[in-house]
């Protein structure tokens, strides 16, 4: 049986799309230290999201931007990325481990798993590659929109980016949908 674990990065920001990862681990190839994303360090995700991609049988990567996620809603745009990066692997997996309590719509078996980017390595591991995939597409819009500091806060609504949405406004990347940002944009 072929399993694939998926995981989302970016959900909660107000900013930029949000990523998801699929990922096949090789069982003749460990690799030591996979954990829940957000309990690593940066550079520990970097040097990890290095060796899942030599080490893995697949991975993929994929987004919903934020037009995406304005119009069909977070929920629906996080399902939709998981459901272009299963669809990304080049090996096509039997099985897809998901963390969280909802799975996409898929054509092959899924199963929900809360906290499972905790517990499954398959998980773990796709939750590195979409982290690192987000972070990367944060400090590139970070060079372009310097004025929000997207390199520090990555996006989340933290009280520097909240600052600067009202400073500035939205850039064009901002879910408008969101409340901090759609209550920007009525003012």
């Amino acid at each position: 049986m072929l399993i694939c674990g998926v995981d989302e990065a970016g959900r909660g920001p107000l900013v930029g799309a949000v990523f998801a990862a699929a990922v096949i681990l090789d069982p003749k190839q460990p690799i030591q230290g996979l954990a829940d994303s957000k309990k690593l360090s940066e550079k520990r995700r970097e040097q990890l999201e290095i060796e899942i991609k030599a080490r893995s049988l697949a991975w993929a990567i994929a987004y919903a931007d934020a037009e995406e996620i304005d119009r069909l809603n977070i929920l629906q745009a996080t399902l939709l990325a998981m459901q272009r990066a299963i669809a990304g692997l080049a090996i096509r997996p039997t099985r897809a481990l998901i963390d969280g309590n909802r799975c996409p719509r898929l054509e092959i078996e899924a199963q929900a798993i809360v906290k499972g980017d905790a517990t499954v390595p398959e998980i773990s591991a796709a939750s590195i590659l979409a982290k690192t995939a987000r972070d990367a597409e944060m400090r590139l819009l970070h060079l372009q929109f310097p004025q929000y500091g997207f390199d520090q806060h990555k996006g989340y609504p933290t009280p520097v980016h909240l600052a600067a949405l009202q400073q500035y406004g939205a850039c064009p990347e901002h879910r408008r949908s969101f409340s901090p940002v759609a209550r920007v944009l009525n003012q």
